[in-house]
Formats: C-alpha cells, sequence, structure tokens
C-alpha cells in the first residue's frame, strides 16, 4: 500500500495542477470546455483547502492531547 505523501508536497503538486488548469482555460476553444476547466479549478482549490484543514485538525488533536496528559499528570500528582 502506498504512503500518502507529506501535505507540503501534495499542496505543491496541486499548484502545479491549478497552473496546467489555468492553462487549459486560456487555450479551450469553446463555452463547454472552459466549464470543465472552472469545475476542476473548484475541484483542485478544495482539496487544497482539504489538506489545510486536516492540517488544523492534527494539530488541534496534538493540543488536546497534551490537556489530556496534563490532567492525568494532576490526577495522578
Amino acid at each position: 500500500m502506498k504512503k500518502h505523501s507529506p501535505s507540503d508536497k501534495m499542496r505543491e503538486d496541486l499548484d502545479n495542477l491549478l497552473a496546467k488548469i489555468n492553462a487549459l482555460e486560456v487555450s479551450a476553444p469553446d463555452e463547454y470546455q472552459k466549464g470543465i476547466v472552472k469545475v476542476l479549478r473548484v475541484l483542485v482549490e478544495g482539496q487544497k483547502h482539504s489538506i489545510s484543514e486536516f492540517e488544523h485538525l492534527k494539530k488541534a488533536i496534538d493540543l488536546v492531547t497534551l490537556q489530556l496528559f496534563d490532567v492525568q499528570n494532576k490526577i495522578n500528582s
């Protein structure tokens, strides 16, 4: 099973993908293809947002874990 890339690498890949999508929009010959490019852009931007939110959740879980250890230490002292 393949492991996930680090979040910085995923963001970089998504930024590169977004640049390619922007280039596609410029070269799209009709409104149908421009519409598809807009949908792709929204999906990529949503994925970037999801990565950021996941990072915030990981930090929050770490902080809650530290607080639990502090409480446990105070109870045991």
